[in-house]
């Protein structure tokens, strides 16, 4: 009888710490990925978005956190077969991964860009509306983020 409830306890109970380290893991690249973004739209970010109500920057950090979600959803879920350490590692290693190459993205966006990306984003049309550049740094965001979902897929 012992051994009937001693072994699906114990799947349950791997089960649940496995799901707590992934999520601990995705938070984690949640947050490297906002201070990565945070680099590069100038001012403090969490205060444009959440005391400024700057619908640019809470929409390009919107693209960023779905980005890295993306990244780490499909990293672990492809990778899910090779065991709990080596599955964690791969998602640590393509979230960074993923971070990187978005922040790239933006840099080579910002090259490309009469003016500075990163005011850009933050700013207003005459009419109100945000900028489009906010538009197209999140497409850029959103895009490298599939890259990275396609390398590890």
């Amino acid at each position: 009888m012992d051994g009937l409830v001693d072994g699906p306890a114990l799947g349950l109970a791997a089960a649940v710490g496995a799901a707590a380290a992934y999520t601990a893991v995705g938070l984690g690249l949640l947050l490297v990925g906002f201070y990565a973004l945070d680099l590069v739209v100038p001012g403090r970010l969490a205060q444009r978005v959440f005391r400024d109500a700057e619908p640019g920057a809470a929409l390009v950090t919107a693209a960023g956190a779905l980005g890295v979600g993306l990244i780490t959803f499909t990293t672990i879920w492809r990778n899910a077969d090779a065991g709990f350490g080596a599955a964690l590692l791969w998602t640590v290693v393509f979230g960074l991964v993923g971070i990187v190459m978005q922040a790239v993205a933006l840099l080579v966006l910002d090259l490309l860009t009469p003016g500075k990306l990163g005011e850009l984003v933050c700013a207003h049309l005459p009419s109100g509306a945000m900028h489009p550049a906010a538009w197209v740094t999140s497409a850029f965001q959103l895009a490298m983020a599939g890259v990275v979902v396609a390398s590890v897929a």
